[in-house]
């Protein structure tokens, strides 16, 4: 399982980013999308990059899915979602604190899986 954070400068870029991961990624998404504050996530993605951001996120949001990070990683390269996707994994100790932040996140509304069911 692979958990992923994703940032925008707006919803629908997130709800078509999100699309995305499940359509041309074939990622499984696990449970509901849950939102992030956007200075958070800003701030867990410049000390993953090490280094500063270029531009700032007006939202973000964080999913878990099925396969595992690697994968994850090289099936994200393989498409253009309209928002940054990164995959926090395991390896950086901003997982465990995403991991906390989510547990008791609001869910992201609007977003419905077409591979659900």
């Amino acid at each position: 399982m692979a958990l992923i954070l994703l940032r925008a400068d707006t919803r629908k870029k997130l709800l078509n980013a999100l699309a995305d991961l499940e359509r041309h990624a074939n990622l499984k998404i696990i449970g509901k999308p849950r939102l992030v504050d956007n200075r958070m996530a800003d701030e867990i993605v410049s000390s993953i990059l090490g280094g500063k951001l270029k531009r700032r996120s007006s939202l973000a949001v964080a999913v878990n899915v099925e396969e595992d990070d690697t994968t994850s990683i090289m099936r994200i390269k393989g498409i253009h979602p309209p928002a940054h996707v990164v995959v926090v994994s395991r390896e950086y100790p901003e997982n465990k604190l995403l991991g906390e932040l989510i547990m008791g996140a609001p869910l992201f509304r609007g977003y419905y899986s077409h591979k659900r069911g």
